[in-house]
């Protein structure tokens, strides 16, 4: 089942930024769009819930560099 999850990102300061977020949440399995936007320091993901969670999404934002949470 699919389902869209906002995450707050924090740690973004450009458009490079952003587009290594975007690239980093795509590469996560399930994961079909990630929408990341740098003015509201958010991203929206949408993703197979079978194939990973909102705790996955965040670790893989942490493990790039960035400070995430659900919201």
């Amino acid at each position: 089942m699919e389902q869209t999850q906002k995450l707050a990102i924090d740690g973004m300061t450009c458009g490079g930024c952003s587009s290594s977020v975007t690239r980093v949440l795509l590469q996560v399995p399930g994961v079909s769009d990630a929408q990341v936007s740098l003015a509201e320091r958010s991203a929206v993901v949408r993703f197979d819930t079978a194939r990973t969670s909102p705790a996955k999404l965040i670790e893989a934002v942490e493990n790039a560099g960035f400070t995430a949470a659900q919201g």
